[in-house]
């Protein structure tokens, strides 16, 4: 049953211009004073969760984006600040890259946040797949080596759940071996000790299903990760498909659950009075959140000409046969309308699943702060209640 909610803000600042009229991904370069705007406009998203009872706000770890599209690199410590400007609200890192870290510095600083905000940051880990940031960091990226990729960062999380459970612990694999056999203080290193711990144990981890390749789906029950879907990226409808076999992988691993169960399921929203209105002002966003990500194959069965056509915008674009917003729609990734609209799709996928507690709906890239704030309060106050009574 659906009783929380979220928001998944990616951390993009204000434009312009948008749509694909407007400037292309490629082309925009923004001032650093525009790009670290992008605290600001955080600490506003967050203060009205706040202020509306929503259950947790969501943002992600990504570097070098000059264009303005996700400009927040560090979550925990900006998760430390915006605990201390509320009460209640929780903060999820959607997600801190693996193979951008060293495992045990990710550790730590998760377990000092975890410290310092009463326990009110949630934990979340992925594998990267923007090969500017991953590869830039002196790892594969998914996009340039996946099987590596994959490779480094189940071994990393290993690290981590270790580092995170255990008194003391080694680790020996092929990227790490933890800690070093070296002389220290008159003895030979053998084990070590992640100082501080998490306070709160054992520390609830997410992770997003975008393939969901049952490899990833069995690491992800083997260390009881969750799992969500959509409403990034990755946006796109949850499929009866994908949930039945996440029910199925948690049965394999010795738990019987009902579909839904330990599973967020994000969706991005625009409500108005009418569905026609809610089409009609949601377009641009909707078109700069293609720009964004359909040339990192987040969009698929786009051929390589669709992708020439994106990149250079205006009527190129228009007339490449692109996917639309209806399609998006209809595919169940975008909910848009009058609130009793929007609630009653949410009935219709909380009866579909019944082991699903939590949702996160928000905004997509490109929109404004303005219009973000008004979708936060309409849902709060229109939709919310609904659920949450």
């Amino acid at each position: 049953m659906i009783t929380k909610f979220g928001s998944l803000f990616a951390g993009h600042v204000d434009f312009d211009d948008m749509g694909f009229d407007a400037t292309p991904a490629n082309e925009r370069r923004l001032s650093d004073e525009r790009l670290a705007g992008v605290f600001d406009k955080t600490e506003a998203i967050v203060l009205k969760m706040e202020e509306l009872g929503y259950d947790t706000f969501w943002s992600a770890e990504h570097h070098f984006q000059h264009e303005g599209y996700e400009c927040i690199p560090n979550l925990l410590m900006l998760y430390v600040h915006l605990a201390h400007l509320t009460k209640n609200l929780k903060f999820g890192c959607g997600f801190n890259v693996n193979p951008m870290w060293h495992p045990l510095r990710l550790a730590e600083d998760y377990a000092t946040a975890d410290i310092l905000t009463g326990g009110r940051v949630i934990f979340g880990i992925a594998r990267g797949y923007h090969s500017r940031e991953v590869d830039t960091f002196g790892a594969p990226s998914t996009l340039t080596d996946s099987d590596a990729n994959r490779e480094l960062f189940e071994e990393q999380t290993e690290i981590i759940m270790k580092a995170f459970n255990e008194e003391s612990f080694s680790y020996k694999g092929k990227y790490y071996t933890l800690p070093p056999e070296v002389p220290y203080r008159g003895y030979t290193l053998k084990e070590i000790t992640l100082v501080p711990r998490p306070r709160n144990l054992p520390v609830e981890t997410w992770q997003p299903i975008v393939s969901a390749g049952q490899r990833a789906m069995d690491f992800m029950a083997k260390h009881k990760i969750k799992g969500i879907i959509g409403g990034g990226a990755a946006a796109g409808g949850a499929t009866d498909q994908v949930v039945t076999q996440w029910r199925d992988t948690l049965a394999k691993h010795g738990r019987e659950t009902e579909l839904g169960t330990d599973l967020c399921i994000g969706y991005s929203i625009h409500i108005a009075d009418t569905e026609e209105k809610a089409i009609s002002e949601a377009r641009i966003f909707f078109e700069e959140n293609m720009k964004m990500f359909a040339p990192l194959g987040f969009v698929r069965g786009l051929s390589d000409e669709q992708m020439v056509a994106l990149a250079q915008g205006s009527s190129k674009a228009r007339s490449a046969n692109l996917p639309t917003l209806e399609d998006g729609i209809k595919a169940g990734s975008w909910l848009c309308g009058p609130p009793e609209l929007v609630a009653a799709k949410l009935r219709d996928v909380q009866s579909r699943y019944p082991g699903l507690e939590q949702v996160n709906v928000g905004s997509v890239v490109g929109t404004p702060q303005s219009v973000i704030l008004e979708q936060l309060e309409r849902f709060g106050k229109e939709v919310m209640p609904e659920f949450k009574k």
